[in-house]
């Protein structure tokens, strides 16, 4: 096996090792928060947690058990019985399985003198479900969670130690998972070039600082009008689905599960940005980051309007200026990204980051996963022409 190639699986291994590890260690700070909550009384911040928990939980075995029932009879041999892994999905165990089968499958991988095509193109199968399961989860379950737990910061006045620990972790599980997912969908595409650590380390600080302001302002939100905090997630919601049925989402193999897809999509889009459709991206982008914008501003200022009830420990003069700091530097990150270290550039490698091309895929007919590769050629618009004009070539967006 080539030196490179082990050293990209070797890191793999690590990342799937340290991906695992940090689901479990903000699943044990999710139940951690819910026991304190009871013990202190506060049985409805109890039952939020669980809630999210679970409804996010659920999605997850849902689109995990579609897939699998999707995939070829043939491609999964070594796993389980399908009414084993019904049972598995069943009690909620189904991303927690498909993460352990992916770092076993690489395991095996990294320790084969010389690996076959066929485990090698099923790894990289493994771990493209995994990273678009895991931006799932993190916008159905940690990014609500995140919001939840600032608003009740924000209400109490005080911090607890558990409610430090789901804050990290939270904030560094949302921007890794943008980063993974991304990266993930340049493993499809032999055109496309793997980030490098600066442009990674980029893209994931661009993310970090972007997200905070929202999350934010939609916690402060919640902190004082709780109750309408749900009516205002579900108007931008349907509005968000709206425009994301109106893109012709084609990602789930039947009309139902499709359905679920487009909502969780918006979910996301209710926090941050994501590409579903073919062609052109900047537009849609600078809309979404307006529209997201403007609405994060007036929550802002019906809240600063409301000011008397806060809590002596918080103080909005620094909220307020830290939120506006971190979304400004976090846009100039982003425009540093792609003018100057987004690899957009025509470049076709025999293999990307462990990933055979499309063309051994299809000649040796090995396991690739369509529906990552679908949605890679949507959100990465064919590289151009050099007879363009320069005003034509446009990469993701960027000129």
């Amino acid at each position: 096996m080539p030196w490179s190639l082990r050293a990209t699986l070797f890191w793999d291994l690590i990342l799937g090792v340290l991906g695992i590890s940090a689901f479990l260690i903000h699943l044990g700070a999710d139940v951690w928060a819910v026991s304190q909550y009871v013990l202190s009384g506060h049985y409805l911040w109890a039952a939020l947690v669980l809630t999210l928990l679970g409804l996010a939980s659920v999605a997850l075995q849902v689109f995990s058990w579609t897939w699998l029932r999707a995939d070829p009879a043939d491609l999964h041999s070594s796993q389980p019985s399908g009414r084993c892994l019904a049972l598995l999905h069943l009690l909620q165990l189904g991303y927690f399985y498909r993460c352990v089968q992916g770092l076993q499958q690489g395991l095996l991988v990294w320790q084969q003198e010389a690996p076959s095509e066929f485990d090698l193109a099923y790894a990289d199968f493994l771990s493209l479900d995994i990273s678009m399961l895991r931006l799932f989860e993190t916008f159905l379950e940690k990014t609500p969670q995140l919001t939840l737990v600032l608003a009740i910061v924000l209400q109490s006045g005080q911090t607890e130690y558990f409610q430090w620990v789901g804050i990290c972790t939270s904030f560094a599980g949302i921007s890794w998972a943008l980063l993974d997912y991304h990266r993930a969908l340049r493993t499809c595409l032999p055109s496309k070039p793997v980030l490098g650590l600066g442009s990674s380390v980029i893209y994931y600080l661009w993310n970090l600082l972007l997200l905070w302001p929202r999350v934010l302002a939609v916690a402060l939100f919640s902190a004082l009008f709780p109750r309408y905090v749900t009516l205002h997630f579900l108007g931008l919601w349907l509005v968000l689905l709206f425009w994301v049925w109106l893109q012709g989402t084609d990602f789930m193999p039947d009309p139902c599960s499709e359905w679920l897809y487009r909502a969780t999509v918006a979910t996301i889009l209710y926090f941050a940005w994501f590409n579903v459709a073919e062609g052109r991206t900047r537009g849609r982008a600078t809309i979404h980051l307006v529209f997201l914008l403007s609405d994060s501003i007036l929550m802002v200022v019906t809240w600063v309007t409301q000011t008397a009830w806060l809590p002596s420990g918080i103080l909005l003069q620094i909220l307020l200026p830290v939120g506006g700091t971190s979304f400004l530097l976090g846009l100039a990150l982003r425009l540093v990204y792609y003018r100057w270290l987004h690899p957009s550039y025509h470049w076709e490698p025999a293999e990307v980051d462990g990933t055979r091309s499309l063309r051994h895929l299809e000649l040796y007919q090995l396991p690739q996963n369509r529906r990552m590769v679908h949605l890679a050629q949507k959100f990465f618009p064919k590289t151009w022409d050099d007879t363009a004009l320069p005003w034509e070539r446009e990469v993701n967006g960027v000129l």
